[in-house]
């Protein structure tokens, strides 16, 4: 190279960043978007996840979409809605139309006993919890009960107690928030609602029959335990989850995914 040359620069320029983003779209294209993905996705999205596919677009107005849509679909009479559950959006038919869809369904729905159910409440609202805490509550060997909830998801082991043995602690899944129509754990009813609405018995020691029926309820159960055949666990009569929803009070009954 010749004396006092200049020495070529490198083109230190990430080609990547000349890239442009994509164009933000107009707020109606913004809006179906967001509700296309929320009627593609297998399984409830959260509204940051849809926000982050759209561009230009942020969770609040996700949300604000949601809002607006549930509102179009009440005045046109629709058949379905959008639910927040299990921590996201999910397209799901009212409840009203159960019983129909049931007859589509070649078994029969997710059925509960009462033991489950009460197990359950105690889970839900103690977690984590071991099973001796769980029996020391209802009174009786809570084993078979946990393994048939371990079983169908509606629990999982959420680590061990730091005390000799070390036994396992229980807590309830993202599966217990989508079957019962819950976005988190925060919507589970206070106390006191339980207290109001727990069941009724009459003077010779029955249930009231609203409670204790066992018929059809207002609501389905979602994703791919809608109508499966789970049977009754091993202790106590088998019950529909409808009867759970009594269980947990103000909790609204959901329907199938759309």
């Amino acid at each position: 190279m010749a004396e006092n040359e200049p020495i070529p620069q490198m083109d230190t320029t990430d080609e990547t960043a000349t890239s442009e983003a994509p164009p933000e779209l107009p707020r109606e294209d913004q809006r179906r978007n967001a509700e296309a993905l929320i009627l593609a996705s297998p399984e409830p999205i959260t509204a940051a996840r849809v926000a982050r596919l759209i561009p230009g677009c942020n969770a609040a107005a996700v949300r604000s979409f949601v809002g607006e849509l549930n509102g179009e679909y009440l005045e046109q009479g629709r058949a379905f809605e959008i639910c927040d559950v299990g921590g996201g959006f999910q397209v799901r038919t009212l409840p009203e139309f159960s019983t129909t869809l049931q007859k589509i369904q070649n078994t029969r729905p997710l059925r509960l006993s009462q033991a489950s159910l009460e197990t359950l409440a105690i889970i839900s609202y103690r977690q984590p919890i071991t099973r001796a805490e769980v029996e020391n509550v209802r009174g009786v060997d809570a084993g078979a009960v946990t393994r048939s909830l371990l079983e169908r998801n509606l629990i999982r082991i959420a680590g061990h107690r730091e005390v000799p043995g070390r036994p396992m602690l229980f807590a309830t899944t993202r599966r217990f928030l989508e079957v019962f129509g819950l976005s988190s754990l925060d919507g589970l009813p206070t106390l006191r609602n339980l207290e109001e609405l727990a069941p009724k018995f009459d003077a010779d020691g029955t249930r009231d029959a609203e409670f204790a029926s066992g018929g059809e309820g207002p609501g389905g159960v979602d994703g791919d335990e809608a109508g499966a055949d789970l049977g009754a666990d091993a202790e106590g009569e088998a019950a529909p989850v409808d009867d759970a929803l009594a269980v947990f009070a103000d909790v609204k009954p959901v329907g199938e995914p759309h």
